[in-house]
């Protein structure tokens, strides 16, 4: 009997022998130069988009503007009034990024009318407007443009050249100062004068407006 408690002790201690020279064979192995194995790991990352800086933009409430028959106080001319779209003139800027000596400006101007069966056209000089500034801001800084005159409209001389070229519907002179306000809005009355003989038909024009800094 004691000599079997004896071998089993022995049997155990050649185990703990045997484990211990396994953890220590490890360290080796870690640094061998032979490649055993080798294992993937796919990384991924989702980066949002940076934070808007911000923009100067223009809108218009919608894209197109019916004229209609108003009773002329001259009987050697027709007269059509109606009503440009709401233009809006927004800007998201850091003001401290805005050049302090620069401004912003809203032009407009148009083409013939043109007939739907083949009429004359109507020139684009006998089409007028008189801009209206419908929200400025607080600031004062933003400010309408002139009445444009049909050219048929000769007692408006010489305001009568009609939306020929690019012309005014409102302005800033300093955008920097008045972008905390962030949004203002213009609208225009148009007119259009024509001779009394003008053809019947629908006609249309494309007036286009351009915001610039």
């Amino acid at each position: 009997m004691k000599r079997n408690m004896t071998t089993n002790r022995k049997v155990r201690m050649a185990c703990a022998l045997v484990g211990a020279g396994l953890l220590t064979g490890l360290g080796g192995l870690a640094f061998a130069d032979e490649e055993v194995d080798t294992g993937d790991v796919d990384v991924t990352v989702e980066i949002l988009g940076a934070p808007p800086e911000g923009a100067l933009a223009m809108t218009v409430a919608d894209d197109e503007a019916t004229l209609t028959e108003v009773t002329s106080s001259d009987p050697l001319l027709r007269e059509f009034s109606g009503t440009l779209p709401l233009v809006t003139v927004t800007d998201t800027r850091d003001p401290d990024d805005i050049d302090p000596l620069v401004g912003w400006y809203v032009l407009g101007s148009a083409t013939d009318f043109v007939g739907d069966t083949g009429q004359p056209d109507i020139p684009v000089d006998q089409l007028g407007w008189t801009p209206l500034l419908v929200d400025g801001g607080t600031s004062g800084g933003v400010t309408q443009g002139d009445p444009v005159y049909p050219s048929l409209d000769t007692a408006q001389a010489p305001d009568n050249v009609g939306l020929v070229d690019q012309e005014l519907l409102a302005m800033a002179i300093n955008s920097a100062g008045i972008a905390e306000e962030e949004a203002w809005t213009a609208e225009a009355a148009l007119i259009l004068k024509t001779d009394a003989a003008v053809a019947a038909g629908s006609y249309s024009s494309v007036l286009t407006l351009t915001l610039f800094e």
